[in-house]
């Protein structure tokens, strides 16, 4: 099976490269789950894993990097010879979870977070260490979150529910948002100096009034944004506008 685990944490790197409409990432789950469901028993010739393939590959939308608990989940239901009505009724309830926390988690979390210490770092440390920063510090989360999920999956099969219910990401989820928006708006300001360091007086009058009815426009057009988001906006206007 260690080939299987391998494979299949392999396979979920892919599995929005199949999306659409009609299966959304069905087919992507799918395809990273079938090495995991080779060893059903009669092999991949076998009625069981011609099911189970069928079920794999239905309707499935939720957080791309949360994918691999229910990929787990649903391989160990398979093996434990679940009835095929109570994995479907699994996948269904897996949709929900799995999105909200994984938006949590890492669009309202750790890319933002990452996000803001690497444009701390663009201005204040060397040439490259920002950049660079982000891409370990974000790459590093969502692989976690990618493995850890598969693990816990296949561990707990249909009591997955317990996976996301544990006190480590129940904590991470608490911390990682406020988080978040402390490290943008911390950025925010260090950013914008370093920003208009080298203008003169009138230039810098100017991007001062481009950070204010950037914070004006993006207000406008989604009241509903807070936090993160917004900074994460105001601060892209800003870095658009000292380009041009």
């Amino acid at each position: 099976m260690r080939r299987a685990f391998v494979s299949t944490a392999l396979r979920l790197f892919t599995v929005q490269g199949s999306w659409n409409h009609d299966r959304m990432l069905g087919l992507g789950l799918g395809y990273a789950t079938e090495p995991l469901l080779r060893e059903l028993p009669g092999g991949v010739s076998g009625d069981r894993y011609r099911a189970a393939m069928r079920r794999a590959g239905g309707y499935f939308n939720a957080h791309p990097y949360l994918t691999g608990l229910a990929a787990g989940a649903i391989a160990r239901a398979e093996h434990d010879g679940i009835a095929g009505e109570q994995v479907e009724r699994l996948r269904t309830v897996l949709l929900g979870p799995l999105g909200s926390v994984g938006d949590r988690l890492i669009w309202a979390g750790t890319l933002p977070a990452a996000s803001g210490i690497g444009l701390v770092l663009s201005a204040t440390a060397p040439i490259g260490v920002g950049a660079v920063t982000f891409f370990v510090l974000h790459n590093l989360a969502h692989l976690v979150v990618r493995f850890w999920g598969l693990r816990a999956g296949w561990r707990l099969g249909t009591a997955v529910a317990r996976a996301l219910a544990s006190p480590a990401l129940v904590t991470a989820l608490k911390i990682v948002g406020p988080a978040a928006a402390l490290l943008v708006g911390a950025a925010l300001p260090i950013t914008g100096a370093w920003l208009v360091s080298d203008l003169e007086v009138g230039a810098r009058v100017a991007a001062a009034a481009m950070f204010v009815v950037a914070f004006l426009v993006t207000r406008w057009i989604a009241p509903t944004l807070r936090g993160t988001r917004l900074g994460l906006l105001v601060a892209a206007a800003v870095l658009i506008g000292e380009w041009m």
